[in-house]
């Protein structure tokens, strides 16, 4: 007989609720005590929390970190100093920022991220030149986190949805977004403090899918 308290069994579960059952487990604490019960890895209660809101699927999520690890660990080990390249992957779309010292290197990029599994694209927005400084790349590091801010306090779109890069004060948005929410975004990043200039690279979907995203209860993501 189940009592009102009782935890159904996770396995029973549509796999999108599944998956907040575990992940809110693991806030909790109780995870270890249902590990006997079903396996689960957990990777940190604020990354779990993280995947939950985005409107990427949760496999494209895992597989965006590890592609991100990837190919900055091949141009490290290609091209070592000589360059300065910031590796973004959404949805398996790559995002790359940064200096290269010459057209030359700039090209051989492409074929890096072309050499790793799952890369659906690559959007090559390294420059040719001098490799930035300290000094500039701690200035985008605060640009990134002022647009952040304002995007949570404009309260016009899951700031969640968005994910922002700076590079040489320029913002790049990234994100599965509708047309009035890239538009809110950009505008806000635009009118931001040090921003020279605003680069969408967002997946367009209508509201109804937004909706869909948002709301998976139920539906497998």
């Amino acid at each position: 007989m189940r009592h009102k308290h009782d935890i159904p069994s996770p396995s029973g579960l549509p796999q999108g609720l599944r998956r907040r059952l575990l992940l809110g487990l693991a806030a909790a604490g109780t995870l270890p005590l249902l590990q006997g019960c079903f396996p689960v890895v957990a990777t940190g209660v604020s990354a779990g929390a993280a995947m939950i809101a985005d409107r990427r699927t949760s496999g494209s999520y895992v597989e965006d970190e590890g592609i991100e690890w990837k190919v900055s660990s091949r141009i490290r080990e290609r091209f070592g100093d000589s360059v300065h390249v910031n590796v973004t992957s959404y949805n398996r779309n790559v995002l790359l920022t940064g200096e290269a010292p010459n057209d030359s290197v700039r090209g051989e990029l492409d074929s890096v991220v072309a050499g790793v599994d799952n890369v659906r694209g690559v959007i090559n927005e390294v420059v040719v030149g001098p490799n930035s400084t300290l000094t500039a790349r701690g200035n985008d590091t605060l640009i990134t986190s002022n647009v952040k801010a304002r995007f949570l306090d404009a309260r016009r779109f899951g700031a969640h949805n968005i994910k922002v890069v700076t590079e040489a004060n320029v913002v790049f948005l990234l994100g599965i977004v509708t047309r009035a929410e890239a538009d809110a975004a950009a505008e806000i990043a635009r009118t931001s403090k040090g921003v020279s200039k605003v680069v969408r690279v967002f997946e367009y979907i209508n509201e109804e899918e937004a909706r869909r995203l948002d709301n998976p209860t139920g539906a497998s993501k």
